[in-house]
């Protein structure tokens, strides 16, 4: 049996995601801050643990995943999704509490789990396992307003490419999914305020759709990798955004 560790599994992509392979038959650990969340999706799914933690805190993060490895016996992924939009605006107009929020969230968070997950495999047998971190098209080319994210998101592609060269000795691979404007409630939010700025939101995909491609990458065997996936809405802005 396969297992894997999605992080913000009680809503948006990561939920949709953590569902999926639950229904694959893959044993999941649910992890987010959302306890009752995480326990109804629990209550619902024999294979699933909930693993209540926020991704800024080390110590509940490392705790987390030992709790993961004591009951499952095993790491093969970790899905390194939870993430945030704060409040956009020019450089000038964000407020340094949504900067420091966004940087321990979409970086810090996503290095400390990517630290545990590294750890555990690197030592457990048979070594190694896959790291599927959650960029964003904002990776690579940022949306208006957006310092914060766009920021974090372009950190991530170094985080990326430096677990997969230091993973190569321990049979550990690491790929990025940058997904676009997928069908959750942070992007609805967006959709929302475009739409009463009057302005014309940009398309959006089901979420589900990026949900299966992170399921492919996980799937593959661990001699291959897909390094970077990007999934979107066919006519979302992107080539020829930046």
């Amino acid at each position: 049996m396969t297992s894997i560790i999605v992080t913000g599994a009680s809503s948006g992509i990561g939920r949709a995601t953590a569902e999926l392979f639950l229904a694959q038959g893959w044993t999941v650990g649910l992890l987010a801050r959302s306890t009752d969340t995480l326990n109804q999706m629990a209550a619902e799914h024999a294979n699933a643990i909930p693993l209540v933690a926020d991704v800024t805190d080390a110590q509940a993060v490392e705790a987390a995943f030992g709790e993961f490895q004591r009951k499952a016996g095993h790491l093969d992924v970790l899905f390194n999704n939870a993430g945030i939009f704060a409040p956009g605006g020019t450089i000038d107009e964000i407020a340094l509490d949504d900067w420091y929020q966004s940087v321990a969230v979409n970086l810090n968070g996503m290095f400390l789990c990517a630290r545990e997950a590294f750890r555990i495999m690197r030592y457990q047998s048979p070594q190694g396992g896959r790291i599927i971190n959650n960029g964003s098209i904002a990776a690579h080319v940022p949306r208006p307003n957006s310092v914060h994210y766009s920021a974090t998101k372009h950190a991530i592609t170094g985080l990326t490419r430096c677990l997969s060269l230091d993973g190569r000795g321990f049979n550990i691979a690491c790929g990025q999914i940058d997904i676009g404007n997928a069908r959750t409630q942070m992007v609805q939010g967006l959709v929302d305020a475009a739409i009463a700025e009057g302005q014309q939101p940009d398309p959006t995909m089901a979420v589900e759709d990026a949900a299966r491609s992170v399921l492919h990458m996980a799937n593959l065997p661990l001699e291959a990798n897909v390094q970077f996936m990007t999934v979107m809405a066919t006519t979302m802005p992107y080539i020829g955004r930046g």
